[in-house]
């Protein structure tokens, strides 16, 4: 057994599903599944159940993500010292970014690091808020993009920015009066057909911590945990959506969106740049996240990530 099927296990631990952690990983899915037959031959036990709803540790397996955990974080220490001391800017950082953020700065900041640090290899992931907040604090990923510091206050952020939401629709679906781009008043939006996240989704709580406590209701036609849907939706006419501009700069561009700002009060999310405070931080990561304020403040400035910059 190797630090490679150590470090694969936890991913599947860690992971709703095998599929999610392939991804993750960067491996094929059915690679992944016979690292887990090799690791339970080899020690003789049942590591995990599998059903339709995914993977489920058994006794041995908690057991054995214990020590994967423990070893693996005492690897990764090795390394982290090694290089500090060598002064080489080498290894992995693995960075988790929200949909809407990836749209815009994933490509130009892995442009950029591999331009100007061509040793370190930048792994971005892709998930919900939640689910980044989760990998920070077990260390899944180095370093993250968060939206809001619920059950993240201990974590060390950076507010890099303030993203204002648009109203989105089809061109030809515009449904006020008001052109494309005038500001939407929020109560005007009760009489509008909506797609939008589940409740659970951030950007969903964010919309009704605005909503809510100004009495109005919002009309939710269909609810879908998918940006890309939701905005294919959207573009079809078959209702509208409300955004930052990042999540809908790609359909905006091609025109099959088009936007208005929410006013009457304007409707704001943060954006927390986060590491977990009680791992160690590495000089690879510290200059990953030197470079991701470098290329997000060029991306606001030339209103390609549209926000107020904050840092």
């Amino acid at each position: 057994m190797d630090i490679r099927q150590l470090r694969y296990f936890i991913a599947i631990a860690e992971s709703p599903s095998l599929s999610v952690a392939a991804s993750m990983l960067g491996v094929a899915q059915p690679s992944l599944s016979q690292n887990v037959v090799r690791m339970e031959e080899e020690l003789g036990v049942r590591l995990v159940e599998r059903s339709p709803r995914g993977t489920v540790l058994t006794d041995d397996g908690t057991l054995l993500l214990k020590h994967a955990r423990t070893v693996c974080a005492a690897f990764a220490n090795c390394l982290d010292e090694m290089q500090e001391a060598g002064g080489a800017l080498r290894g992995k950082v693995g960075f988790g970014m929200p949909p809407s953020v990836s749209m815009v700065l994933a490509v130009p900041l892995a442009e950029t690091v591999r331009v100007e640090f061509p040793d370190l290899r930048l792994q971005a992931i892709e998930a919900m808020s939640g689910h980044i907040k989760t990998w920070i604090e077990d260390g899944t990923v180095d370093i993250g993009f968060i939206y809001d510091l619920a059950k993240a206050d201990h974590f060390r952020t950076t507010h890099v920015l303030n993203e204002r939401l648009f109203l989105f629709s089809a061109p030809d679906a515009w449904p006020l009066d008001t052109p494309p781009g005038t500001p939407v008043r929020l109560r005007d939006l009760q009489k509008l057909e909506l797609i939008l996240p589940s409740p659970s989704h951030g950007l969903r709580k964010t919309i009704e911590n605005y909503a809510q406590p100004r009495g109005v209701q919002l009309n939710v036609t269909i609810e879908m945990d998918a940006m890309t849907q939701i905005k294919e939706l959207v573009a079809r006419g078959s209702g509208h959506t409300i955004f930052a501009p990042a999540a809908a700069h790609d359909f905006v561009a091609r025109r099959e969106l088009v936007k208005a700002p929410i006013c009457d009060p304007d409707m704001v999310r943060p954006v927390y740049l986060a590491t977990n405070p009680t791992r160690k931080s590495s000089r690879a990561c510290r200059a990953i996240a030197q470079v991701t304020l470098d290329v997000s403040r060029d991306l606001v400035q030339r209103d390609i990530w549209e926000g107020v910059f904050e840092t």
